[in-house]
């Protein structure tokens, strides 16, 4: 006989025995430190503070702030180390990894358990209480591409596009057009996120956060939406001038390791003009050694970092300046004139500039008189040297950057441009002095050159005939231009 009462009390008891072995097994799962499943999130968001200052902050009255209007949420302050002096009440969550760790309490994963997180700037109130959850909606309906909703936190906050490019080091803001999707935002602003796509960014937390976030977010082509007519209240923190003071040099100090850290060398479009992160005249250059014409960049799928093109430029303005006033005959030679002949620049990937000289005009310039017995460094910090590797000479930018300009000694014989030495390269042919007389002058890098007459004939007899129509890298033997 069958009795349906049993059969109901039963599966009673195994659903409950189910539950109770999920609720210790997640308490365990938790206290261990080990990541969520991204199936595992649960409803909510959590709160995670990045951005403040150790010496002066108002962390503690954010946290009240935030408990009052919202006591369920869970709010993380993320630091490399525990602020000092201490907070009470406070969750820290530690960035900078300590000896007796677990590896897996160092991800994001482990501390975040919610379906949303907000990365809430210092010194920010949450008021009125249902902020957050408007901006949860907001991102719940957002179309498909949009990943990020910003609002405002004390003062308004611009939409903008960024474009980066990786393959030249460079972020670029600028206005988005009323057909594109912003990716991203200026001023300081609250971000609401999914917690998946958090995990996805191989720097999530790495300050300063706004800047750094949205690079690594515009790679990926996610859009970010601004929630209108409502905003955070903030007070600025540091609230003192000494503070902010400390602040500012500890900022700028940060986001130029961050920048070099993400291979950012350049930023453009912000307030304050263009934002410079790679080698000066104080440093050396951006790469080492280059080794049979392939500079390390090129294997990376990257160009000469812009910070080096600049200085290029720099140096060969500077080194035609001096060979002008002196009476040098001079020209744009190799690579550096089919530069020239493309776009009036150097080549993207180019790692020096070549000049042709006239051997004879040697003596009349101190400089070049000066770099035949050694090494002169003129008034201005540029190195005038005579090269190891050949008979020639170079221009460094300076003692520390050794970014250059090589000047190569031609002289005429039977009408025929030659040298006495040659290096092997395949620009290094014999060419008729013709080509010289006369020379004429060509836009290059921001000025303008002397370079020969009829020059795209001569890159043609140096290089090949579609020289000019396909690009290729310095020597296409060890790497080629990808797609050809």
């Amino acid at each position: 006989m069958r009795c349906p009462l049993c059969h109901i009390l039963i599966s009673l008891t195994l659903l409950c025995n189910i539950l109770l072995l999920y609720y210790t097994w997640h308490l365990q799962f938790r206290s261990s430190g080990r990541q969520t499943p991204l199936s595992a999130l649960s409803p909510g968001i959590t709160v995670i503070v990045r951005e403040f200052q150790e010496f002066e902050n108002g962390l503690a009255e954010l946290n009240h702030s935030f408990l009052r209007a919202r006591p369920s949420l869970r709010i993380l302050i993320a630091s490399n180390t525990p602020p000092y002096p201490p907070v009470q009440g406070l969750h820290i969550l530690r960035l900078h990894p300590s000896p007796e760790q677990s590896s897996s309490s160092l991800r994001l994963e482990s501390h975040i358990h919610t379906r949303l997180v907000a990365l809430v700037p210092d010194g920010t109130s949450l008021d009125p209480p249902d902020l957050l959850d408007r901006m949860a909606r907001e991102l719940r309906d957002a179309s498909p591409g949009v990943k990020i909703i910003a609002a405002a936190a004390g003062q308004e906050i611009q939409c903008l596009y960024l474009n980066v490019s990786m393959k030249q080091w460079t972020a670029v803001y600028r206005p988005a057009t009323a057909k594109e999707t912003c990716t991203a935002v200026v001023g300081t602003a609250v971000l609401l996120l999914r917690s998946r796509d958090l995990f996805e960014l191989p720097f999530p937390l790495i300050r300063p956060l706004q800047l750094a976030l949205f690079i690594q977010t515009a790679l990926r082509g996610w859009g970010v939406q601004v929630l209108k007519d409502a905003s955070f209240p903030r007070t600025t923190m540091p609230a003192t001038d000494h503070g902010r003071w400390k602040a500012e040099q500890a900022e700028k100090k940060e986001e130029a390791q961050t920048m070099r850290a993400l291979n950012v060398r350049l930023v453009k479009g912000l307030v304050g003009g263009d934002r410079w992160f790679g080698c000066s005249k104080d440093t050396q250059r951006c790469f080492g050694t280059v080794v049979e014409g392939t500079p390390q960049y090129l294997y990376n799928n990257q160009w000469t970092p812009p910070c080096c093109l600049r200085a290029l430029r720099t140096t060969t303005h500077h080194v035609i300046k001096v060979l002008e006033a002196s009476g040098v005959r001079y020209w744009l030679e190799g690579g550096s004139l089919l530069g020239a002949a493309r776009n009036g620049d150097i080549i993207p990937w180019d790692y020096d500039v070549d000049l042709g000289i006239y051997l004879e005009d040697v003596t009349l310039c101190t400089e070049l008189r000066g770099a035949q017995s050694g090494s002169l460094v003129d008034a201005e910090g540029y190195v005038w040297e005579r090269a190891v590797e050949g008979d020639f000479f170079r221009v460094q930018y300076s003692q520390s950057n050794h970014l250059h300009v090589d000047l190569w000694p031609f002289y005429p014989r039977d009408g025929v441009m030659t040298r006495d030495s040659w290096t092997g390269h395949p620009q290094d042919v014999e060419f008729p002095e013709s080509f010289l007389q006369p020379l004429q002058t060509l836009p290059f890098a921001g000025g303008f050159a002397q370079a020969p007459n009829h020059h795209v004939q001569l890159l043609r007899m140096k290089f090949g005939e579609r020289v000019i129509e396909e690009p290729e890298y310095p020597n296409p033997t060890l790497l080629r231009m990808r797609g050809r």
